[in-house]
């Protein structure tokens, strides 16, 4: 078992959301924390404050993903701060709809910098510095059926699961990768939770999620030794729909 109490991870997109929600559930287990942002920064430092009254130690660094300059040096800034990682998260991304029709080469682009190469990018400088490690990437249900309404994001997180898998065997033994894909779990910003209520019926089990049904299977694939380039379907049953939305 790999003992997370002790151990420093670092959480992208970890100061709202079910970023935050890792954060805590991570240090509930006795890890450090350093809270990346992009530019939720009042809700980082309060975040971290919330932290370190648990007893461990936090930090927050900020980085645009849009920008491969500044998300370049997060890993050694990260170690800089904390003095070493054994867990990184890729949950930070964008989810912006577009369709299928009119979506444009610069959509793709900035899904895939920000969905799928900056975790990446990160993982490979995390390996790179770490010896014996955990990488978890934060997929969605949707990637097992097709979402033509959100086209470039769908495409960015097809590309995340295949990274996963690959890394999985180009880091093994040293590093596991694995993914967790959330379903029906929280509201898009800007939403409240009758979005979720009237979605529900589109699941098998008839209802949705929460988010600590995300950070159990966070914490349960980082403690496990022996489990690599899985992902995990956290959606109620939604991905065995095999779905297409938008035609």
């Amino acid at each position: 078992m790999f003992e997370l109490a002790g151990k420093t991870a670092l959480v992208t997109g970890g100061a709202k959301r079910l970023g935050s929600a890792i954060a805590f559930g991570l240090a509930k287990q006795g890890a450090n924390v350093v809270i990346h942002y992009g530019r939720s920064e009042s809700e980082a430092r309060k975040l971290q404050k919330e932290l370190t009254e648990l007893g461990v130690k936090s930090w927050t660094i900020s980085a645009d993903f849009a920008n491969p300059l500044s998300c370049k040096t997060l890993i050694e800034r990260a170690y800089e701060v904390s003095g070493g990682l054994d867990v990184l998260v890729n949950n930070a991304s964008i989810f912006t709809a577009n369709d299928m029709a009119a979506v444009r080469l610069e959509d793709i682009e900035i899904n895939m910098l920000t969905n799928a190469w900056t975790p990446f990018l990160l993982s490979r400088y995390f390996s790179e510095r770490t010896e014996r490690g955990r990488i978890i990437n934060i997929l969605d249900t949707r990637i097992e059926g097709y979402d033509l309404t959100h086209f470039a994001y769908y495409l960015s997180k097809r590309m995340l699961e295949t990274l996963t898998k690959s890394m999985a065997l180009k880091l093994a033994p040293r590093i596991t990768v694995n993914s967790v894909a959330p379903g029906l779990i929280l509201p898009p910003e800007g939403k409240d939770d009758t979005y979720l209520e009237q979605k529900k019926d589109t699941v098998p089990l008839k209802k949705h999620g929460s988010v600590e049904d995300i950070v159990e299977s966070v914490l349960f694939l980082l403690r496990n030794d022996f489990i690599t380039g899985q992902v995990v379907y956290v959606d109620g049953g939604k991905h065995l729909t095999q779905t297409i939305e938008g035609v």
